[in-house]
């Protein structure tokens, strides 16, 4: 059974970080492209970055270019995005999703072949 379970989410304030986690199970982890997605309320699902199997390639979306890092550890299955100088704009459920694809980093939520259930990120101003 294919799980992604994210933790990491809260409430912090302007300026603070936060780090996601995304756990995957029940499907081969490395032969996936990690992404993390972002919806706030009211507004549709938007890209935040994405990781390639063997962590070559990296892209982020320009709004947090710089303020965020994703990171993934294969051998525990494991997808990270550490979050600096958040923003109320960041304000979101955080979504972990893979794309069973070893080669070009897609930022199309239709990409992507499994999703998890959210963390909620609340950044009060």
């Amino acid at each position: 059974q294919v799980q992604l379970v994210e933790s990491g989410g809260g409430s912090v304030q302007a300026g603070g970080s936060l780090r996601l986690s995304c756990a995957a199970s029940g499907f081969t982890f490395d032969r996936y492209v990690m992404g993390w997605f972002r919806q706030a309320q009211g507004k549709e699902r938007e890209f935040v970055a994405a990781i390639s199997w063997d962590s070559a390639s990296i892209v982020y979306a320009d709004s947090v270019k710089g303020r965020f890092t994703i990171s993934r550890d294969n051998a525990d299955k494991m997808v990270y995005l550490q979050m600096y100088s958040l923003k109320p704009e960041d304000t979101s459920v955080y979504y972990c999703a893979a794309d069973f694809n070893q080669g070009k980093i897609f930022r199309s939520m239709g990409a992507y072949n499994y999703w998890g259930q959210g963390t909620q990120v609340t950044v009060s101003s």
